[in-house]
């Protein structure tokens, strides 16, 4: 693996590794992370920077309000938090946001149950990952601090891509970087790690297996492909059991576990 980088997306060549259509079976080829609420339980210190700064500018925040912006993009957040009586720009909204979040993870990483375990699985198995968060390359870098340094190949994060999730536009271009480095890969071969809806939708919109591990916001049953409880106790063969066979692959089925 190497260091991560912000190198331009190319286009994915999406051919089936040689070997895997004449037994039939597939193999994870790639991980892609989503970060806040999947790697790290750091939505209550956003909902508490949310509080904060509304209320620092004369208005009030409920638990809706926060809940709806759990997932989306950072912009969107912005914008609703405008509207929500806060007289600052959208970078400067994102900018305060971020700075208080980024503090906080630096005195202390709230790691999700079972997360940190898994990357490192991964990565004992030189499965690629990347991560793909609405949040900007300032916290995405200071959460990779905390692990190995070839963690994750790559960091798409919210001010990379110009539509955010929901749109599946940061999971494209995981998927393309990815190709680009490491060599072909398939998408029913590529598990997507979610908690959000916003983020299961981009992901499962990409065309890669999603997998839902909801947290703060519960998830409906058919917004997956598969929905775990919990990443504790999960192995590498786990994620490897959610990947369809070539002929699932060819007609589209998923299954939800």
């Amino acid at each position: 693996m190497v260091t991560p980088s912000s190198d331009t997306a190319v286009p994915s060549n999406i051919t089936a590794p040689p070997g895997h259509e004449a037994s039939g079976t597939v193999e994870l080829q790639a991980v892609l992370w989503d970060m806040d609420g999947t790697i790290v339980d750091t939505e209550p210190y956003w909902i508490e920077a949310e509080h904060q700064l509304v209320a620092a500018h004369g208005g009030s925040w409920s638990a809706e309000q926060a809940e709806g912006l759990v997932g989306q993009a950072l912009t969107f957040s912005a914008g609703v938090l405008q509207a929500a009586g806060v007289k600052l720009s959208v970078r400067e909204i994102i900018d305060t946001l971020t700075e208080q979040v980024t503090a906080k993870v630096r005195e202390s990483v709230p790691w999700r149950p079972g997360a940190r375990e898994l990357l490192l699985a991964l990565r004992g198995r030189d499965i690629p990952c990347a991560l793909v968060t609405m949040s900007e390359q300032q916290l995405a870098v200071e959460v990779a601090r905390h692990l190995p340094g070839d963690t994750f190949e790559l960091l798409v994060t919210g001010d990379r891509v110009t539509r955010g999730k929901p749109d599946p536009e940061a999971y494209q271009t995981a998927f393309d970087e990815l190709t680009a480095r490491v060599g072909p890969l398939r998408k029913g071969a590529v598990v997507a790690i979610e908690d959000s809806l916003p983020g299961v939708t981009a992901a499962k919109a990409s065309g890669v297996v999603t997998l839902g591990v909801p947290h703060f916001v519960a998830l409906p049953p058919d917004s997956a492909d598969h929905l775990w409880p919990s990443l504790e106790g999960r192995q590498v063969e786990d994620l490897e059991s959610l990947l369809p066979s070539q002929t699932e692959s060819a007609s589209g089925d998923r299954r939800i576990t």
